[in-house]
């Protein structure tokens, strides 16, 4: 205890809240200060708390939810009360949907008032707002409670499914003192807060048998299974079975994209023609087509095709949430893995020969048509020329984090761009969303230190390009490429009235890189891939917060990327 945490024999709220999260291992915050938390920000970094101050909630709410994605501990946004509160939300809604373990605190303002509606500052019954978004939500109003209720916290967000939680902190609180000891002795070093879940014998058994008499099995691992951090179980799971295997976009790295029983390439295929199908973290939404339809070889977009599911998930109730799953496996990742990977035993039958080969079959034909597209260098640009430029420099720099965000730069990037180490690919996940790239990209530098390349759309840097600023104050190894069309999808839609720009359109040309170097980085404009690759190259090699604004043709791109039919149309006019 120092002179400044207590007066006298006294401790008072602002440093049992930053003992708290000392105490539980949690050593970074990520916030904008502001009434009443302005002076725990103050506080929290003189006790050395790791703060990283943003320009907007939402963006360091994101960066909270990467954190704990990244570290597997609950990643902390500090927010003000009301408006600031509500666009933490937002983040803190976004995390609890990806499954990333996060706490969402914020101060607000005092229960008598705000219960009786009497029109308090920033008034808001915040409490009530954030239960239905989030795991759980907790409200702290009495300085010796703050241990048991940061534990409470930390103890939801991780346990089991993770998620996010809430916590209210009135502003009162925030004046009250206790006696130091007593204080001290009030705080809760959480212990195990996500204890194993090991799988029941006849679950795994149950797996294993239809596993065994599959003539087509494929294995598709999802983020849960990038969260669990049991990458070397998982690779002797797949090697060992010698099941192909595809990985969902945060999922890819866990093994090498270029492994050769990678299905990546070959995906259509797979899961058209799988007849057990192995899922890992993976839950079957609509990234999936909720397991039905022609991507499984349905008849109809309601009807299932003829494949049988197995499901290894934290969660009981994830099971035939969109049809029928033969062998749901409830457990933690690691543990269920571990026991496949000794269920299996000695001389397992790897799949055979006809399924496998033709899967490499059709990975060989479908790759070396991407090489040829990769190989054109059309003048402007394309997605696929400067994504070569990226894809190479991942390739040289497998350790680099990858954030991805946007419509066309977001699945363009996805089956371009291979990943070679787990949770190296950051991207908008479950809900598809804009708005994540500076707070993922924030968070990614600063919670590993090595080298962050964001590949932005230019709508997409829009919803958070501020936070360049945030990326120069703290000096982060971080390099944004705008992937510049001059629009939402592409630049080229008109006004029929002719009295304005048509709603998707940009300013052409406009100079995203002026913006980095206002604040102090490197902003470069590329218009061919070789000054592309030259500014990345730099960028790399200094570690300096760069900025890239790569000039594509404006032509380039589809609308809703490869989710178009998600995004209704109105009917055409007929002309006379």
């Amino acid at each position: 205890m120092t002179a400044e945490t207590q007066t006298g024999d006294t401790i008072d709220a602002f440093h049992l809240v930053i003992e708290a999260l000392k105490l539980n291992g949690l050593d970074t915050i990520y916030t904008l200060p502001g009434i009443p938390i302005t002076d725990l920000t103050r506080q929290a970094q003189a006790a050395g708390v790791k703060v990283i101050s943003f320009r907007h909630e939402q963006h360091a709410g994101n960066a909270a939810a990467a954190h704990g994605f990244l570290t597997g501990k609950p990643g902390i946004c500090l927010t003000v009360s009301a408006p600031g509160f509500l666009n933490g939300l937002t983040s803190l809604a976004n995390a609890t949907t990806n499954c990333f373990p996060m706490i969402l605190i914020s101060g607000s303002s005092e229960r008598e008032i705000v219960d009786l509606q009497q029109g308090d500052y920033e008034e808001m019954d915040q409490l009530a707002i954030a239960k239905p978004l989030c795991k759980a939500a907790f409200r702290v109003l009495h300085a010796e409670d703050i241990g048991v209720g940061l534990a409470r916290a930390i103890r939801s967000a991780v346990s089991g499914r993770p998620g996010g939680v809430y916590l209210d902190l009135p502003a009162k609180l925030f004046t009250q003192s206790l006696p130091a000891e007593a204080g001290r002795k009030s705080l809760i070093k959480v212990v195990d807060p996500a204890p194993k879940q090991i799988p029941a014998p006849e679950a795994v058994k149950r797996a294993i048998d239809l596993l065994k008499g599959a003539k087509k099995p494929l294995v598709i691992l999802g983020k849960g299974a990038a969260y669990a951090q049991a990458d070397s179980e998982i690779k002797t799971f797949i090697e060992k079975s010698g099941i192909p295997y595809l990985p969902m976009s945060m999922a890819k790295g866990l093994l090498p994209d270029n492994h050769n029983q990678s299905a990546s390439a070959a995906r259509s295929y797979v899961l058209a023609e799988a007849d057990v199908v192995m899922l890992v973290g993976a839950r079957l939404n609509w990234l999936l087509s909720h397991g039905k339809g022609k991507t499984w070889g349905g008849a109809s977009s309601k009807e299932a095709g003829k494949q049988q599911f197995i499901q290894v998930d934290i969660s009981p109730t994830e099971a035939d949430s969109n049809l029928a799953i033969a062998a749901p496996v409830v457990g933690d990742i690691g543990s269920c893995i571990t026991a496949f990977n000794q269920a299996m035993g000695a001389g397992w039958s790897k799949p055979p020969s006809d399924w496998t080969g033709a899967i490499a079959e059709r990975k060989d034909k479908n790759l070396t048509k991407m090489a040829e597209t990769l190989a054109k260098n059309p003048s402007p640009m394309n997605f696929h020329s400067a994504l070569n430029v990226i894809r190479n420099t991942i390739k040289e720099n497998p350790k680099a984090y990858l954030v991805n965000e946007g419509a066309n730069a977001l699945d363009f990037t996805r089956s371009i761009v291979d990943m070679y180490e787990p949770r190296r690919r950051l991207d908008v996940g479950t809900w598809g969303i804009m708005g994540i790239g500076m707070g993922f990209a924030v968070a990614a530098a600063a919670t590993t230190g090595e080298q962050v390349i964001a590949v932005e759309g230019d709508s997409a840097f829009g919803f958070s390009g501020m936070e360049v600023e945030t990326i120069c104050r703290y000096n982060l190894p971080v390099c944004v490429v705008v992937m510049n069309n001059n629009g939402i999808y592409k630049g080229t839609d008109v006004n029929p009235r002719g009295d304005a720009m048509a709603p998707t359109q940009f300013v052409k040309g406009a100079r995203y890189d002026q913006m980095m170097q206002a604040f102090g980085g490197v902003g470069v404009v590329a218009n061919t891939p070789e000054e592309l690759k030259k500014a990345l190259d730099e960028a790399v090699s200094s570690r300096k917060p760069t900025l890239i604004n790569a000039m594509i043709d404006e032509n380039a791109g589809t609308e809703s990327g490869r989710i178009t039919s998600l995004n209704p149309s109105a009917a055409k006019k007929k002309t006379a």
